[in-house]
């Protein structure tokens, strides 16, 4: 079998292991990247692109006063009943690592906008990066390959190769097939979470209702989990997740402003829009990228909405976790229906029909204008039916019983014009279990003990850390491989040999 020798290896080409890596090679040391995928990207790159951090030059030029302590006190407010789950080293780790973590990224010529708020945080703290996440991996891809780091995309990890109870090295799979991958400093797990794993995995770690439940990204298959598990490390709070989650549809077209390259040129100039554009100018703007992937709010619901699936019947409590019923659906897919008296509401604050964190709130006008493909409006609810392709007779019935039966308060389903929002599906999103790590980031293995070695940053390493509200993920994928990866380029070397 080849053998090939480099200094730091990483596995994973996200935010996480673009950043690793870009760190240790700005140590001087040799890196290998791979990724399993054909393309850069992973969980980052599909991201709203917010970060949220604390003590920021983004801050100080809006006149915000902020500090990492009070960042650390806020985060726990988002937790609810899971604060007990948390790690509050790794909390502290983040908030003190993210103003150099911005600053970094800044200095790489990413651009983003003025903080917006997220209550209960204290002050605005949302960082968007403009003119989308794409702008994260093309910056850190730029500079890494500047650096002499060697990418090579599907190229999948099999098996770690630990010698000596250290982590030496990583069998890989790629085109060209089976070969080893030797670090003489260390290795670095970014790969992401158990979102996509097989029923295994999944089913070993998250709750039985998520079963059959799809990952936004599919290939986050836990792959650092599996192979932190086989040499005896362990995943902390694998049964959480964000999600499942109730989002729309795709659409037909990727919007224009996700085709452009996501180059510093352009996000200047997105942002001096913004900046300059007064709000009637610049909102069909926004639109044309929030309206893209964006999950419907729970308002909608309690404002008298009801879920139909694709035969045409209310299925669920739209008041209850109707994602779980969903699932279980035709296609996993529903519509959300409104009456006129509803769909009036649903033009402006508060009644948004979405929101995308440190960009904007959409509403049906938002939906009516930019997503024609999943906005139907008709005068009659058996016009209304033909739009959505479902049988009418079974649309009026589900609305005659609806207004028959115990609506909990809600009101009734009244006269047009009607609306249907669809078709909308759930996904996990993203989950929470990644492998315990010590505040250095190496993996925490048998016997309690770090193996030496080996670190595992972002998803993979979570590591109990609960990344509640907005922005908190994406600030620990680059805040952990930035550490990760400047970790494991310090490791003093070990001599190889053939394996």
């Amino acid at each position: 079998m080849r053998v090939s020798e480099t200094d730091v290896l990483v596995a994973g080409g996200g935010g996480t292991g673009l950043m690793a890596a870009l760190s240790a090679a700005r140590l001087g040391r040799a890196v290998v990247l791979i990724e399993k995928n054909p393309k850069l990207g992973g969980t980052s790159g599909m991201s709203v692109g917010s970060i949220c951090a604390s003590a920021t030059l983004q801050q100080r030029q809006a006149g915000i006063e902020d500090e990492p302590d009070a960042h650390f006190d806020d985060m726990p407010k988002f937790h609810g009943d899971r604060a007990n789950r948390d790690n509050p080293v790794l909390r502290r780790i983040l908030v003190d690592a993210m103003p150099e973590t911005m600053r970094f990224l800044t200095d790489l010529g990413l651009v983003f906008m003025k903080p917006v708020p997220e209550p209960p945080h204290r002050v605005p703290r949302l960082h968007q990066v403009l003119p989308h996440s794409g702008a994260f991996i093309h910056q850190l891809s730029r500079h890494c390959r500047r650096e002499g780091v060697i990418i090579r995309t599907s190229c999948a990890v099999r098996r770690l190769i630990i010698e000596d109870g250290r982590a030496v090295g990583m069998q890989v799979e790629g085109p060209g097939g089976q070969e080893i991958i030797r670090a003489r400093r260390g290795l670095v797990l970014a790969t992401g979470d158990i979102s996509a794993a097989e029923d295994a995995l999944r089913g070993r770690h998250l709750p039985p209702e998520m079963a059959g439940i799809p990952a936004i990204n599919t290939t986050s298959t836990g792959d650092g989990q599996k192979l932190g598990e086989e040499i005896g490390a362990s995943v902390a709070n694998g049964d959480l997740a964000w999600g499942p989650e109730i989002r729309f549809i795709a659409p037909p077209r990727a919007s224009w402003i996700i085709k452009v390259p996501p180059i510093p040129a352009f996000a200047r100039l997105v942002k001096l829009m913004m900046d300059a554009l007064p709000a009637s100018l610049l909102r069909p703007f926004l639109m044309s990228f929030v309206t893209t992937y964006l999950a419907p709010s729970y308002g909608l619901f309690r404002e008298g909405g009801i879920m139909v699936n694709r035969e045409g019947q209310r299925f669920c409590d739209e008041l209850a976790k109707p994602e779980y019923a969903m699932a279980k659906q035709t296609d996993q897919t529903a519509f959300i229906l409104l009456d006129g008296a509803m769909a009036a509401k649903f033009v402006g604050w508060p009644h948004y029909v979405s929101t995308a964190p440190g960009v904007a709130y959409a509403y049906l006008p938002d939906y009516a204008r930019n997503r024609r493909d999943i906005t139907h409006k008709a005068e009659t609810l058996e016009a209304l039916a033909v739009k959505i392709s479902v049988s009418a007779a079974a649309l009026a019935a589900t609305v005659a019983e609806y207004n028959a039966g115990d609506r909990k308060g809600r009101p009734a389903f009244g006269a047009g014009p009607y609306y249907a929002l669809g078709p909308a599906r759930p996904w996990v999103v993203f989950t929470e279990g990644g492998l315990r790590v010590t505040p250095d980031l190496a993996v925490i293995g048998a016997g309690e003990q770090p193996v030496p070695g080996l670190f595992a940053a972002g998803s993979a390493g979570q590591g109990g850390l609960l990344l509640e509200g907005h922005g908190h993920h994406l600030g620990w994928a680059f805040a952990s491989g930035r550490i990760a990866g400047r970790n494991a380029a310090f490791l003093s070397p070990v001599t190889t040999k053939e394996d």
